[in-house]
């Protein structure tokens, strides 16, 4: 009888679960769509390998979106059986709210393992992964843009004319680039031939000019300089093409666990820099346990006596995710800005949500009235049950 209750209630979360799963990770995926729109139709990528970036990104979305569709699935479930007084009906024929928690422990036992995997794993990978293919895709795709006779601005600092691109596009001729990166000095390269060549290990793509000259007017334009060279090598800025997705060195998202301790143990780190580490090693661990105290607060949260509750979980939901997230956020601020210790401002949310649910699942499996309890806590008096 027992795993006859248990495989339906375990039924009742595992189908929002999944549906809302799917949902929150595809809101999350449309603030990317414009930028991969842009690298499929403006850089030429190709539709294989926008989906590849695609699966990679997919880790990020997934660490945040499991904790939540499953406090959400589970709310929608209690309130559905309490709506239809399954609950009821249960807890008369001898079944506790301990027995009816065995499949919400196993549905949650089951999203803390997969955002541990995740976390632990498929994130870093995933991060460098996504870092190594933009590369890729960059290298391979940097000519496509560059037009004969037409001028290019893709590449950060640099406006970029070729005279002659040959229909292989592996080279241009007659090249003429006006090179601002450098502040206050403004340089004009003439090179007979250009050619684009990567470097894959250090994930770096040059231009690499042969027989030319580099002619420099100071800021007073009064003085002028001519270099004279048989090969010169410009290293290329993609940000502005790849500015939402790459970033020029491994951040602490891209590390694994014995990565950020390594890092963390290095002399002479900056105290901000050792406080973005310290973060990111707890909330490896605290983001999947979140999935845990979730549910030890929905299933109270989801039980209730009103009839009229069938959407009342999805709206409770929200709000506890909105809290939760927002606690979160202001931790994590306040530990960047060196006012809060990372241990207590990256698991103080979760430490208030798992005492605030162990309370309510106490006075829910006691059948006590949370506000008669809080009315007879306020006149000092003990809560009745």
């Amino acid at each position: 009888m027992n795993k006859i209750i248990n495989r339906y209630i375990f039924r009742e979360i595992a189908l929002p679960f999944i549906i809302i799963l799917f949902v929150l990770t595809f809101v999350l995926l449309m603030g990317k769509i414009l930028q991969i729109m842009d690298l499929m139709v403006n850089k030429g990528i190709r539709v294989l390998d926008i989906g590849h970036l695609i699966v990679l990104i997919m880790p990020n979305f997934m660490l945040f979106t499991i904790p939540i569709a499953l406090l959400v699935s589970i709310l929608i479930a209690m309130c559905r059986l309490s709506a239809d007084n399954e609950i009821t009906v249960l807890k008369a024929s001898g079944v506790s709210l301990l027995q009816l928690s065995y499949p919400v422990a196993v549905a949650s036992l089951m999203a803390f393992a997969c955002a541990m995997v995740i976390g632990y794993f498929l994130v870093p990978q995933s991060n460098f992964a996504s870092k190594r293919l933009l590369f890729e895709l960059a290298s391979q795709n940097a000519g496509i843009g560059i037009k004969e006779k037409v001028f290019n601005a893709d590449f950060k600092g640099l406006l970029l004319y070729a005279d002659t691109v040959p229909a292989d596009g592996e080279s241009m001729e007659n090249v003429i680039i006006s090179d601002s990166r450098v502040l206050g000095e403004q340089n004009t390269i003439l090179a007979k031939k250009a050619f684009l060549v990567a470097d894959p290990k250090l994930m770096i793509l040059k231009l690499r000019l042969e027989d030319g000259s580099i002619h420099t007017v100071g800021k007073d334009l009064k003085n002028y300089r001519k270099v004279d060279f048989k090969s010169y090598d410009i290293n290329l800025d993609l940000s502005s093409t790849f500015a939402s997705f790459t970033d020029e060195s491994k951040s602490s998202t891209e590390m694994t666990l014995s990565e950020l301790l390594e890092r963390m143990k290095k002399p002479a780190l900056a105290d901000a820099v050792v406080r973005e580490l310290a973060i990111e090693v707890h909330k490896k661990f605290s983001i999947p346990l979140s999935c845990l105290f979730f549910a030890l607060l929905a299933i109270p949260l989801g039980i209730t006596h009103h009839r009229a509750v069938k959407s009342r979980g999805f709206a409770v939901g929200l709000i506890i995710v909105a809290a939760y997230y927002l606690l979160r956020i202001g931790g994590e601020a306040l530990v960047e800005n060196g006012r809060m210790d990372p241990a207590l401002g990256v698991w103080a949310p979760n430490v208030l949500f798992a005492l605030l649910g162990v309370f309510l699942f106490y006075l829910a499996h006691r059948e006590i009235s949370v506000s008669q309890t809080l009315i007879a806590i306020f006149q000092g008096e003990k809560p009745r049950g």
